[in-house]
């Protein structure tokens, strides 16, 4: 049994403790007010020492003032703080806070402090770029779903004009193709929105708030594919120290000129925050300065050796999903894999044995995992994780950029084409709105077109989002689960739930024993998918 007052503070001590932790006296208790450069020195200094944190903190944090500058950087008492005094304390009190950081050698060091980063106005090319790095950050992005993107500021529609592109020849093609795109899309809204309105009128028994918000998220959905990739967004970010410097290091060496400033302002408002987390991600800091030669030589290698082995291009595989890779064993390792934790003989030994076991017998050890779950926050047991999938998929841009989001799997894009068609929803099919839907697309590959043979990388901005891309998708059976039972539900987006459908039925077709795990998955179709989570939202309020 836990007992507290296991550490014996002054009152005094006590009431100066108040401010920063939660409770004085407990053995578990949070860390408050204290800015992410003192928590993470505090944290990387306790794994060294015999005492706990409270005491760490007045002895060698609030106690060591001269060479901490802990009331500078911490604030007074009552609550009361200037942001230039801070940040001027923090510059003094630099070489401690790296001392004890650096002191250690480990990178997961750089995990024990965080900050909140807002990128905005930034096309949504660069987005996925910020997003692209997965583990220990938390992302999110303005929504096409919930957002009109046909406002104009200033005149003009708000996409972004690359410095490359705008001072070359390219400039007048570039900006017409762009803002033909955002005429269609503001055009065809208030269209679709009628024929929506008439083809699904409102049931007396939903909400006109439900109704208004499922109806607005059908037709921004469809019409989204218009959106040209140089679509400015915004971006919300939540990461770590060691999330940061690796995310500011494949920033600085991206090759659009974007991406690359928006490194080096997120370096320098991040060194206001985390001085010491993103020190190393400096342009002109000896770790950046390397990691910047090896990603150089690393893709000059792949580019030579890609054009040597990898031949032309490839457009045999049409739009949709194909499991290239799978092993026909994994059922057996599941199953030994599941048993593991409630046994004492080793995983090898149990792979044997389920290996000669019947299909009935493994189906038992399956289910035995399986049957509980009631729904699909009931995430499996790690077990699945032995089983892994590779697909090679072929969708629409907007689709991919939404499954890109999930970060525990591992997904490689190739560079944005016109190459391998768009999506035309099918809800503007036969209408007179096709046409315009099938131009503006159109125009916008002959922009593309154009611009790629000479500038290939900048090209990508003038790609609508229901333009297909070609990328895989690596995951265990565990993240699939997970991926296909939440992107298929009912108020997903038609391109995203069809390969997440897809997915599973391709996976269950291939080891039927595995079809117990997608028992959420949701194959069903919806005029209005929205209107269900809209209705509910509605009800949770009026509680």
């Amino acid at each position: 049994m836990l007992t507290d007052d296991y550490e014996e503070f002054t009152e005094t001590q006590r009431r100066i403790l108040e401010r920063y932790v939660t409770n004085t006296h407990g053995h578990v208790f949070a860390l408050r007010n204290l800015p992410e450069v003192i928590k993470g020195a505090l944290f990387s200094r306790y794994s060294r020492s015999s005492l706990g944190i409270r005491s760490l903190l007045l002895k060698e944090f609030i106690g060591n003032n001269e060479e901490t500058h802990f009331s500078e950087i911490a604030g007074s008492n009552d609550g009361s703080n200037n942001a230039q005094i801070q940040q001027d304390a923090i510059q003094k009190a630099q070489n401690f806070y790296d001392r004890i950081l650096d002191g250690y050698g480990d990178d997961s060091i750089g995990e024990l402090g965080g900050a909140h980063l807002a990128a905005e106005n930034i096309s949504m090319l660069a987005a996925k770029a910020i997003e692209d790095c997965r583990i220990g950050g938390s992302p999110l992005e303005k929504s096409t779903r919930y957002v009109y993107f046909d406002q104009k500021v200033n005149g003009e529609y708000q996409f972004y004009r690359d410095p490359i592109l705008m001072t070359s020849a390219f400039r007048d093609v570039y900006t017409d193709t762009c803002n033909h795109l955002f005429e269609t899309y503001s055009r065809l809204i208030p269209l679709l929105s009628e024929i929506f309105e008439k083809e699904m009128p409102k049931d007396p028994a939903i909400s006109a708030a439900a109704y208004r918000a499922a109806l607005r998220a059908k037709v921004l959905d469809c019409l989204r594919g218009l959106l040209p990739a140089s679509t400015l967004t915004n971006v919300g970010v939540f990461g770590n120290g060691r999330f940061y410097e690796g995310l500011l290091h494949k920033l600085h060496c991206h090759n659009l000129t974007e991406i690359q400033e928006i490194g080096k302002r997120s370096c320098d408002e991040l060194a206001k925050i985390i001085p010491s987390f993103v020190r190393r991600a400096h342009a002109e800091h000896r770790t950046h300065t390397s990691y910047s030669s090896f990603f150089e030589n690393m893709n000059n290698e792949l580019t030579q050796v890609s054009a040597m082995f990898s031949g032309g291009a490839d457009r045999s595989f049409a739009n949709g999903v194909r499991l290239i890779e799978y092993d026909p064993d994994s059922p057996a390792k599941v199953a030994a894999a599941l048993l593991f934790p409630f046994c004492n003989r080793g995983l090898s030994d149990l792979r044997r044995q389920c290996k000669h076991l019947s299909e009935e017998d493994i189906s038992r050890i399956l289910d035995a995992a399986a049957l509980s779950r009631e729904h699909r926050r009931h995430k499996s047991p790690r077990a699945l994780e032995h089983a892994a999938f590779t697909f090679e998929v072929v969708g629409d841009y907007g689709a991919y950029r939404d499954l890109h989001r999930h970060r525990l799997l591992t997904q490689e894009k190739q560079l944005l084409t016109c190459d391998y068609g768009f999506h035309l929803p099918p809800e503007l099919e036969g209408t007179a709105m096709e046409d315009d839907y099938n131009n503006a697309m159109f125009r916008a590959k002959e922009t593309y077109d154009l611009i790629a043979a000479e500038l290939p990388e900048e090209a990508q901005y003038v790609v609508p989002m229901g333009y297909h891309i070609r990328w895989y998708i690596h995951a265990n059976l565990r993240a699939l689960q997970w991926l296909c039972e939440l992107r298929s539900a009912a108020a997903g987006h038609p391109s995203y739930r069809h390969i997440a459908q897809e997915i599973a039925r391709q996976v269950c077709h291939v080891i039927p024993a595995f079809e117990r795990f997608f028992k959420f998955v949701d194959f069903e179709g919806y005029e209005i998918g929205r209107l269900g989570q809209e209705q509910r939202k509605i009800e949770k309020q009026k509680i």
